[in-house]
């Protein structure tokens, strides 16, 4: 059913979230002390039965120069090091999830990108494999990820994950086969949050697509959403009274609707109005404060799955007509 029947309002919905008046400041000094670790991209070559696609085994140095894991997927042949003008897309992974195998996930090599796929620090497992780790995070939390470090912004779990997926794109400009100028983000829930985090604290992006974005809009999110993942912070709450406002103040700087008032890249957004995790308001909010060029796919009887290979193929047709003008 409708999560939210008044489909107008939501269409309009501007969020709730507040801007901290040290987001700018917050975000430049967390990014500048990781960029003070070397990348240290590696790259090794996996896969090798696979005769279409090419697959390497990627590390970088991520969050305080912490190991990430990634694959890096490029049509066959291609040699990383050779000057080259080879698309590329960063996809980062829904809540829960891994980079999963190898193997998995050629539709973007095929359609010939250079596709960079983020493991998420201490998920996987949860539907696909993971192989990262993640920092200590002192204080009580709820099971899950979204408590961990929740009453002080610089110790939140999702400070480290964002600056993960802003330094995976370092990763993708530093490959010589790759254009600079045709470099894409995308994902799904947590993937498509990370990607409109991404799109506000960088300038250097081609396109943005977020499909049923996670991270959205905390102050309704946390207290509408009727499942998992923001449940776990309404949990939090409930054992945690009076700590609410300590909460939020720390969402705030992680909040996309807050981010992407910075986003300049063209943006395609996917949202559901049967979607009880990702409520259609608050990923509404987040595309009515995107300040780049930006278009909306509407699914009207969809859940979180959303349109699923129908966004793709939307999205694909979305990335060739942004990268042709570049």
């Amino acid at each position: 059913m409708l999560v939210e029947p008044d489909i107008e309002w939501v269409r309009g919905y501007q969020g709730a979230a507040t801007a901290p008046a040290d987001l700018e400041a917050f975000w430049a000094q967390t990014l500048a002390e990781s960029g003070e670790y070397p990348l240290n991209a590696r790259f090794v070559r996996v896969a090798e039965r696979l005769r279409l696609v090419d697959v390497y085994d990627v590390t970088y140095a991520g969050f305080g120069g912490q190991e990430v894991r990634a694959w890096l997927r490029v049509p066959a042949g291609t040699d990383l090091d050779a000057a080259g003008d080879l698309p590329a897309i960063v996809t980062y992974v829904g809540y829960g999830g891994g980079r999963g195998e190898p193997e998995a996930d050629l539709l973007w090599a095929s359609a010939g990108f250079a596709h960079l796929h983020m493991d998420t620090r201490a998920q996987g497992s949860g539907w696909t494999r993971g192989d990262t780790g993640d920092t200590a995070t002192q204080g009580p939390s709820i099971s899950g990820h979204m408590t961990r470090g929740i009453e002080d912004p610089v110790n939140y779990y999702y400070r480290r994950l964002i600056t993960d997926a802003v330094r995976a794109v370092d990763v993708v400009r530093g490959v010589a086969a790759i254009d600079n100028g045709r470099i894409a983000v995308q994902g799904h829930s947590q993937g498509g949050g990370l990607a409109l985090a991404v799109s506000g604290l960088r300038s250097d992006l081609a396109a943005v697509i977020a499909q049923e974005p996670f991270l959205s809009d905390f102050p309704r999110s946390v207290r509408a959403a009727s499942q998992r993942p923001y449940t776990e912070i309404t949990e939090y709450l409930a054992g945690h009274r009076g700590a609410a406002e300590n909460v939020f103040r720390t969402l705030s700087y992680f909040d996309v609707t807050n981010l992407v008032r910075s986003s300049s890249a063209p943006a395609l957004v996917s949202v559901s109005f049967m979607d009880a995790i990702c409520l259609p308001s608050t990923v509404y909010a987040a595309y009515n404060r995107y300040a780049g060029e930006k278009r909306i796919i509407e699914w009207e009887f969809n859940g979180h799955e959303g349109g699923q290979m129908l966004t793709t193929r939307a999205s694909l047709d979305f990335l060739d007509e942004v990268f042709a003008t570049r």
